[in-house]
C-alpha cells in the first residue's frame, strides 16, 4: 500500500469553530474520530461519529499545513456536488469554506483499500467498476473542469525539464533516449482529447473495496475532461508499481484500454514518468514528506514498461 503523510493532522487538531461547522452540517455533536491512513494530504481524514450514531467522513485543511491543499478541497468541492447519482464515489453532504480552513463532509462508505501486490479478483472489480463509470461520465457532467491537456501539459514537459539538468542518477537507458522520451511525452499530450469526466489521481489508496465487492472512488480534486481510458490506464501504472499482473497483457485485455490508440497511450506513460521523475528531484511540498520517494518509485517502475513499449 502507498506510505501516505506522516505529519497528517487530526480531528481534534482542528480549530473548534471549524469541528463547530462540521456538526452543524451533520446536525449532532461528534464524539468519536478515527483517523485514516492513505494518500498524501497533510490535512485530516477522519471516519467520525455523532452522538446520536450518525457516521460521516470529514476532511478538513488550512494553508498552514500545505498552501495548495486549500485550493484541492475547494475543487473536489465543486466536483463532488455535480457528480451524478450513480457515480461509485462518495455523497458531498455538505462544505465548509471560512478562507482559511476547507472543510468536507461526506458520507462514509465502508471499505478498505485493495491490497497490494494487486488481487486479481479486487482488480477485475476495480477495472469493471472504471469502465462503467466512464460511460456514465460521458460527456462530462462538470463542465468547469480542465482538459486533462490543461490539467497535465506542465507534468508531461518533466523529460525537457531533465534535459535541460540531467540528475546524475538518471537511467542509463532514459539518458540514452532523452530526445525520444520528450516526442513521446508531447504525443501523449495530444492523446488527451476526449469528453469523459476522469479521476485523474487512480491509485488503490483512493480506491475503497466493499464487504459485497462493490469499489468506491475517492478524492477527486485533480478531475478533467479526457479521455474514457485514462483512469484504466493510471490503474495499470499503479499495478506496474506495486505488482502482481502484467500491466501490458491487461491493456490489451481491457476493452477501453485496447481499443486507445497505442502510441498515444504510450506517449502518456511517457509523460507520466517524466512527471513522476523530475518532481523526485524537487524538495518535498510542505507537510507531505513521502510523496518524493513515492514519485521516485513510479517514474523506475514505470521506465522497464516504457523500454519495451518504445522498442
Amino acid at each position: 500500500m502507498t506510505s501516505g503523510t506522516k505529519t497528517r493532522i487530526h480531528w481534534t487538531d482542528l480549530p473548534e469553530h471549524v469541528r463547530s461547522a462540521v456538526e452543524e452540517l451533520l446536525g449532532d455533536r461528534v464524539v468519536a474520530a478515527v483517523s485514516q491512513d492513505g494518500g498524501f494530504s497533510p490535512g485530516t481524514a477522519d471516519r467520525v461519529r455523532t452522538a446520536a450514531g450518525r457516521r460521516a467522513f470529514v476532511k478538513a485543511v488550512s494553508p498552514a499545513q500545505n498552501d495548495r491543499s486549500p485550493r484541492l478541497h475547494r475543487a473536489e468541492a465543486l466536483v463532488a456536488a455535480a457528480l451524478p447519482p450513480g457515480t461509485p464515489a462518495p455523497r458531498l453532504l455538505g462544505s465548509y469554506d471560512d478562507g482559511d480552513w476547507v472543510a468536507l463532509v461526506y458520507t462514509d462508505v465502508e471499505g478498505r483499500h485493495p491490497a497490494t501486490p494487486w488481487d486479481a479478483t479486487e482488480l477485475t472489480a476495480v477495472l469493471s467498476t472504471l469502465e462503467t463509470m466512464a460511460a456514465a461520465l460521458t460527456p462530462t457532467p462538470v463542465a468547469t473542469v480542465p482538459t486533462a491537456a490543461e490539467q497535465l501539459a506542465y507534468d508531461f514537459a518533466g523529460w525537457q525539464r531533465i534535459v535541460a539538468d540531467p540528475p546524475a542518477d538518471l537511467d542509463p537507458w532514459a539518458r540514452d533516449r532523452l530526445p525520444d522520451l520528450c516526442a513521446a511525452a508531447e504525443r501523449g499530450v495530444a492523446a488527451l482529447a476526449g469528453d469523459t469526466l476522469c479521476h485523474l489521481d487512480i491509485r488503490a489508496d483512493n480506491l475503497l473495496l466493499g464487504p459485497d465487492g462493490t469499489v468506491t472512488v475517492v478524492d477527486w480534486p485533480w478531475a478533467c475532461r479526457g479521455p474514457a481510458w485514462l483512469d484504466s490506464l493510471l490503474v495499470l501504472v499503479n499495478v506496474q508499481v506495486h505488482g502482481g499482473h502484467d500491466p501490458e497483457a491487461l491493456l490489451r485485455a481491457r476493452p477501453l484500454t485496447a481499443d486507445a490508440d497505442p502510441a498515444g497511450v504510450t506517449g502518456v506513460l511517457a509523460g507520466f514518468a517524466g512527471f513522476f521523475l523530475d518532481g523526485a528531484r524537487q524538495p518535498p511540498p510542505p507537510g507531505i514528506p513521502t510523496v518524493r520517494a513515492f514519485q521516485r518509485l513510479q517514474g523506475d517502475r514505470l521506465l522497464p514498461w516504457l523500454a519495451h513499449r518504445l522498442r
